[in-house]
């Protein structure tokens, strides 16, 4: 048995690690040369602002008095510049998102490994190239790119980490401290000669991160004022920058404006994931050669009242070519944005120089064509480079973890159930001989395949390894091949769309009508039915959404009542001691009761701007702390122990609500409740003899190991009918 576990052991972790080599593997190449333009560049510095949580409708749409909240931006738009709309890529975060703008290509999967915020790989960017960089923002994003710099020419001004305050009364404040110290720099530049000549210089950055919108998305939604007056905020900010660097400069009409967001933000105030108002940024560039557009669009939106106006559409990574191109430094080497030359205000020879530096610079990664057809089918290249042997990987490891879990079910099926079932369910046998050639066979092919290839060792376990689990299975017998693979197709499938879920449990209510148990127990049968039926809607709810109510409070109130109502019933039959009674009191009456309350308490804090309440953060880590020991403390009584259990994960549960999933402990509980109880109508359906009544179960009891019955085939579907239980992880 120990050598069945450390190979079972070994075969999962072979899996396990099969996962980074197949989709964390870094995409980034080294070793090329920098291309820059070699004509003179349109501009001597470059001002970058990024709006972090900035969506595009919010800058674009106007009052309903025919205003704009952001007037100079506006007017920007409609007089001095360029607009369109920059699409981002998931996934939608603020590291991901500054990455592709700053140095043009979309995040290395590897940084995973470190929270997005450090560099796994060392990456290129437009302020590595730059002669000077000096940045002002938040601590979370600006050292990633002075760390990632050759040399000591990118600068970093930050705020604490413990002023990003999601419970802040006033986040803007952030945006405000940006922009005093952008000019208070100005300011002292002019007295400090040194900083003065060296600002002067030729390919400088200024980049200023404004955290406030997106602090008050998360804290108040989109939609809120606070987020609203952010953004009026922020275009008076830019508008005053404006006005400071042009005069500090002698309005020498040398600097280029960029302003965008690293990603925008959803209805409910999150972002990560790719709908249309978190992928949809704003780009607004103006300044020293860039274009002004004032043509009939063809990709326009009314409601933006902006129809006279070509909009340009971007990628999120093509604005560090532009950056690049429009202060003449090189372009990052990793970089795959293609430049969009609409935006340029210069000659067709600068612009074809332009062009040529990208498709170089591009070739240089991945060498296939010239120009826009080199720079597109490279980056198809680099795409099947990446990936080519994903498929073949996945099937190895899919076909090991499949025949690894075929042969599981063989060897507790052989051991514990009787021949006479074995032989009418799964009696299929192949020749040891003919088995034993065919996997020598598929091994040397396999083997001599990986050999030309020149693949890595690891890659020979995962293609090797599931034909001596195969081996094993196929020497034994074949046991329900379909059914299994059916299972994990629709497990597969599960986590992609979520509506298999609800396909899933619809199947399982018909189990009592199939089985034949509803004639014999309609009462339970029924509720297994509705049970599954209500578990059924939540797959089918939205993923993200926001929606502070009385839900909360109506779970707990559900818990509450079926709790009690439970105690009062089973009071003569398991009469509890006066020590539980008091602990279910205390879980019942006020821990359940309390913490239905606190999200609501919560939220309505938040909304007067009081910040998050120091006795609701002491109540959470107190549930948090108390639902793992408390259980442990409760009747050893099977259905008193469950109930303790219950009421502990509902407690912890009703504090991560925010909407409708509050009612998924109780709608979960009932449902297993009722599946115990139908479960002992099926064995009594059976003739089992040695049934044992349920209010008698103690888990203090001794064990008598002469009366633990063997596995039968039911306990394979039993183990299926767990399936619920991964809802937590997928609703």
């Amino acid at each position: 048995m120990i050598i069945f576990f450390l190979v079972g052991l070994t075969v999962h972790v072979v899996f396990f690690i099969s996962i980074f080599d197949i989709y964390f593997t870094s995409p980034l190449v080294h070793g090329m040369t920098p291309q820059a333009t070699p004509l003179a560049p349109p501009a001597s510095r470059l001002v970058l602002v990024v709006a972090d949580g900035l969506r595009a409708d919010s800058l674009f749409t106007l009052l309903p008095n025919g205003s704009s909240r952001a007037p100079y931006l506006r007017g920007n738009i409609e007089k001095r510049g360029t607009w369109g709309v920059s699409h981002t890529r998931v996934p939608t975060e603020s590291r991901p998102g500054h990455v592709a703008l700053i140095a043009g290509f979309y995040e290395d999967v590897s940084a995973v490994a470190k929270g997005w915020k450090e560099n796994p790989v060392e990456f290129d960017s437009v302020f590595n190239e730059s002669s000077h960089t000096w940045c002002w923002g938040s601590p979370d994003i600006l050292p990633m790119f002075a760390k990632g710099a050759t040399g000591d020419h990118v600068y970093t001004h930050t705020y604490s980490a413990e002023e990003e305050d999601f419970a802040s009364t006033d986040a803007s404040k952030l945006d405000s401290w940006v922009f005093t110290q952008v000019t208070s720099f100005f300011h002292s530049a002019k007295s400090n000669s040194s900083l003065n000549a060296t600002l002067h210089e030729d390919k400088n950055i200024f980049f200023l991160h404004l955290l406030g919108i997106d602090t008050n998305g998360h804290a108040h939604r989109p939609m809120s004022q606070e987020y609203l007056d952010n953004i009026g905020l922020v275009d008076a900010g830019v508008s005053h920058l404006v006005s400071v660097v042009e005069d500090f400069f002698g309005y020498d009409g040398k600097t280029a404006y960029v302003f965008t967001s690293d990603h925008g933000m959803t209805n409910w105030g999150s972002h990560g994931a790719g709908h249309p108002s978190e992928t949809l940024t704003p780009l607004v560039v103006w300044g020293a050669g860039l274009i002004i557009l004032l043509v009939l669009s063809l990709l326009f939106l009314k409601d933006w009242k902006l129809e006279h106006i070509q909009r340009v559409d971007v990628n999120q990574a093509d604005i560090a070519p532009l950056m690049a191109s429009l202060i003449g430094v090189p372009i990052p080497v990793n970089s795959v944005g293609v430049l969009p030359l609409l935006y340029l205000n210069n000659t067709h020879r600068f612009k074809a120089e332009s062009m040529y530096t990208n498709a170089i610079q591009v070739l240089e990664q991945f060498k296939i064509s010239l120009c826009r057809s080199l720079i597109s089918h490279s980056l198809e290249g680099l795409v099947y480079y990446h990936t080519y042997d994903r498929f073949f990987l996945g099937c190895s490891v899919v076909l090991g973890f499949v025949g690894w879990t075929s042969y599981v079910v063989l060897l507790i099926l052989k051991t514990h159930v009787m021949f006479l079932i074995i032989f009418l369910c799964v009696h299929v046998q192949i020749p040891s001989l003919y088995l034993a050639r065919l996997c020598i066979c598929v091994t040397v092919v396999i083997a001599v395949f990986l050999f030309i290839q020149r693949s890595p060792i690891t890659y020979y376990i995962y293609c090797l390894l599931p034909v001596p689990v195969w081996y094993a299975v196929l020497k034994e017998v074949l046991v329900s091949l379909c059914c299994s693979v059916y299972i994990c197709c629709h497990q597969v499938v599960s986590f992609f769309h979520r509506a298999m879920l609800t396909l899933g449990l619809v199947f399982l209510s018909l189990w009592p009508i199939l089985s034949g148990l509803f004639g014999k127990a309609k009462t339970r049968s029924l509720s297994w039915f509705l049970g599954c039926l209500c578990l059924a809607v939540f797959p089918l709810m939205p993923v993200v959404g926001r929606d502070i109510s009385f839900v909360s409070a109506c779970a707990g109130l559900l818990a509450l009542f079926t709790s009690a109502c439970y105690l009062w019933s089973s009071r003569r039959r398991t009469p509890l001691h006066l020590s539980d009674t008091q602990l279910f009191v205390f879980q019942v009456m006020i821990h359940v009761a309390v913490c239905s309350c606190v999200p609501f308490l919560t939220h309505s804090s938040l909304q007067q701007k009081q910040g998050l309440p120091l006795l609701n953060q002491i109540i959470s880590w107190t549930t948090l702390v108390s639902s793992i020991v408390v259980p442990l403390l409760s009747s050893t009584r099977l259905f008193h122990r469950l109930l303790s259990i219950f009421l502990s994960l509902t407690a912890t549960y009703l504090l991560l609500s925010t909407g409708s999933e509050a009612l998924f402990p109780p709608v979960l509980s009932w449902l297993m409740f009722v599946w115990i109880n139908i479960e002992q109508e099926a064995m009594l359906a059976q003739g089992v003899s040695s049934r044992q009544e349920l209010s008698t179960i103690d888990f203090s009891a001794n064990i008598d190991i002469t009366k633990i019955r063997q596995l039968k085939l039911d306990d394979i579907r039993r183990s299926y009918f767990l399936y619920p239980c991964k809802f937590p992880f997928q609703c």
